[in-house]
């Protein structure tokens, strides 16, 4: 079983890392395959909502996605991470889910109307991290990681989503949130397996 963990933070080693880190070895526990992307670190243009997609799937920008979107096709479980910027996620993740309008318009081509109502590729999962207290925190992210998800066939089963944690490495020192991201990423592993 294919298990992908995205590194949404430009900060390597922060909050988000460490739940995603305690996710991806909770799913390795129940015998999954794990591999990982930073999108910090790599050359991902935005989409430029150019339409070359649109009756193809395939996206026409030449840069990191192209070997990106072989990974998200494969992964039958993706856990995605993410500090909340201003209430959203940070630019170069946001870069990568956009430019999954491709695999959307895949989607389109490929599966009838009916069969759209249907997830056949797995489930997708977000772990946030935020500074403030405030109530609408993680709203944003969720409905950007619904709709990355739809885009990519995978159904959103679950968050852990952790507010007021800002210094690197403050989320230490909320062990029942590392413990609970570890028992997500078993549980979706053992929930893929049936």
């Amino acid at each position: 079983m294919k298990v992908l963990g995205i590194y949404g933070s430009p900060r390597k080693g922060g909050n988000s890392d460490m739940l995603l880190e305690e996710a991806l070895r909770g799913a390795q526990t129940e015998g999954a395959e794990i591999s990982t992307l930073r999108p910090f670190k790599m050359d991902i243009a935005g989409c430029s909502e150019c339409g070359g997609c649109d009756k193809t799937g395939i996206c026409v920008i030449k840069d990191d996605m192209q070997g990106i979107y072989p990974l998200l096709e494969e992964a039958q479980i993706i856990f995605l991470a993410t500090p909340m910027f201003f209430y959203g996620m940070p630019s170069n993740l946001k870069a990568l889910i956009d430019r999954c309008q491709a695999l959307w318009s895949k989607r389109m081509i490929v599966k009838s109307p009916d069969r759209r109502k249907s997830y056949d590729s797995g489930h997708g999962y977000m772990l946030g991290v935020g500074a403030t207290k405030g109530a609408n925190l993680f709203e944003g992210a969720h409905l950007v990681a619904k709709y990355f998800y739809d885009a990519l066939d995978m159904s959103y089963d679950g968050s852990v989503c952790v507010n007021k944690v800002e210094g690197k490495g403050d989320i230490e020192k909320r062990p029942e949130d590392l413990n609970e991201a570890f028992d997500l990423g078993k549980q979706a592993v053992t929930k893929l397996k049936g």
